[in-house]
């Protein structure tokens, strides 16, 4: 595992500094230090290993709520066409409104999660979904069922942003990548239980199936509110509202070593006050040139995470093998539950890495191996549809194409974007980023069947091949390695003319850190 004190870090010729700009010897988690020489108690470590995990897991809930509605929509919406009687476009509104109105959720939860902490803005986010896909259920038109949806969006946007947030900052630096991918793992979850619902109901009428499809969904939010009651707020909020003892006891129940957590403690102190007298809209929208390199990176990748087409893949999988020539709607269904567990499966590959091989080189074999993906099933649909061949291979396509999606850039674009920001702007520029997923994934679900409609469903997707392979270079670029880094070190990263190369970081004092303009 990667390395005790987030301090440390080894420089490029092999030193090793520490705070004070010293030499500090390190000692890797594997290691086996005694009581004496480190504080290290194997007992204490397991415990609050099992109460991290714990925490990232219940802050991963209201992930579940947005998985869940993006795959149960993919096959209600068949049945809801059926039954109010809705015309493409609608079908189109009703599909990608969700993501578009999330975006105002982001940005709304940002400034909510520091004003009201980032715990209690999970709550507002439940609550908000809650009523919205209550309202969904229970619809008797299609406006009405318009007004649910927006209200589920909206309570989605507070929910995917606050997450990774909360996430990022109760974890320790060793296990960080790989918890805060967590909420991937909920979102992917939620769509395999999406499709699965699909399948189990679309047997009943028309007029039922649906809305016991979405009513389903409201059931997360029971697990949410248990929740609450046992997760701590993040201490580096605490800290923010000078609350610093209930920070420090929050550290103690999530790092074992009582030395480690006075320095981390000391290094959020010192980064709260770096901001102390901005104003963090004015910095954000006057951005210093750190600053805009790490917008540029963060927002850049949210938007790649979702230009790349994986909603539509998503949302519209049964008419992509429709398309292919699956004509049965059970069948289709049924090939959207191997959609929904490829794309789970392969997330439990990137959790398992992302902090031993690091970001980047996930990065790189998810955009390539989406970008093969994407242009062998533009491929396929143009020569081979509706043959037996053809049909095999759109399955396969598409159920490379989220395998690889949830390997690399699904996953490590929230992570990436709750880490590269300095914490006093980190909840509102991660809202910021959130924004342009949000805004990107609505715009690919919503204009995805009329672009098909004139291009064909194959020339859509040869588009989203040429945008994936884009996105290549943007990764090779733009993005830094931020494996085994503290997020105050993290900052160091985007200092200087060539900082996101990721390059060697050299840690000599930390008030270079968080005085440096």
């Amino acid at each position: 595992m990667g390395l005790v004190g987030i301090n440390h870090q080894e420089n490029g010729n092999g030193g090793e500094m520490g705070l004070s700009g010293g030499k500090n010897k390190y000692k890797r988690m594997s290691s086996e230090l005694t009581a004496d020489e480190g504080g290290f108690d194997h007992q204490k470590e397991r415990s609050t290993r099992k109460y991290v995990f714990a925490c990232a897991v219940f802050a991963s809930l209201n992930s579940v709520l947005l998985g869940y509605d993006v795959g149960v929509m993919s096959g209600a919406i068949l049945f809801i066409h059926e039954d109010l009687k809705i015309t493409e476009v609608q079908e189109e509104v009703l599909v990608g409104c969700l993501s578009v109105v999330s975006l105002f959720g982001s940005l709304a939860g940002g400034r909510t999660s520091d004003a009201i902490g980032r715990k209690w803005t999970m709550g507002l986010a439940a609550f908000v979904f809650q009523i919205g896909a209550a309202i969904m259920t229970i619809a008797p038109t299609f406006h009405i069922l318009m007004v649910g949806r927006l209200l589920a969006g909206v309570g989605i946007g507070f929910g995917v942003i606050i997450a990774p947030v909360y996430i990022v900052e109760i974890s320790p630096t060793v296990a960080r990548g790989s918890l805060t991918s967590f909420p991937e793992i909920f979102i992917n979850l939620g769509i395999l239980l999406g499709y699965i619902s699909n399948y189990a109901f679309s047997g009943l009428p028309s007029h039922t199936n649906w809305r016991i499809m979405l009513a389903v969904g409201i059931l997360p939010s029971v697990f949410i509110a248990f929740a609450l009651c046992i997760i701590p707020e993040s201490p580096r909020w605490l800290v923010m509202q000078n609350r610093v003892e209930e920070a420090r006891s929050v550290l103690l129940k999530t790092n074992d070593n009582e030395a480690e957590v006075e320095e981390r403690l000391a290094e959020i102190l010192l980064a709260a006050g770096k901001y102390e007298e901005k104003a963090v809209w004015r910095e954000l929208l006057s951005p210093s040139p750190s600053l805009r390199r790490m917008l540029v990176t963060g927002i850049g990748i949210q938007c790649f995470q979702q230009i790349t087409g994986i909603d539509a893949t998503v949302y519209y999988s049964p008419t992509i093998f429709k398309e292919a020539g699956v004509e049965d709607k059970s069948k289709l269904l049924a090939a959207t539950v191997a959609v929904g567990v490829s794309k789970t499966a392969f997330i439990l590959v990137a959790i398992f890495l992302i902090d031993r091989v690091g970001r980047k080189p996930l990065l790189y074999v998810s955009t390539i191996g989406m970008t093969i993906c994407l242009f062998g099933l533009g491929i396929t649909l143009s020569l081979f549809k509706e043959a037996p061949f053809g049909i095999g291979m759109a399955v396969l396509a598409v159920c490379g194409n989220v395998a690889f999606f949830s390997v690399g850039i699904g996953p490590v674009c929230w992570v990436l974007t709750s880490e590269i920001f300095p914490l006093r702007l980190r909840a509102q520029a991660t809202a910021l980023g959130a924004v342009g997923n949000r805004v990107c994934s609505g715009l690919v679900a919503m204009s995805f069947l009329s672009v098909a409609r004139a291009i064909t469903v194959a020339g859509t997707f040869f588009i989203f091949s040429a945008i994936s392979a884009l996105s290549i270079a943007f990764v090779y670029a733009l993005v830094p390695e931020t494996k085994g880094k503290s997020l105050e070190q993290i900052e160091l990263l985007f200092q200087g003319e060539h900082g996101w190369e990721g390059k060697g970081v050299e840690l000599g004092d930390v008030e270079h850190l968080v005085q440096k303009e």
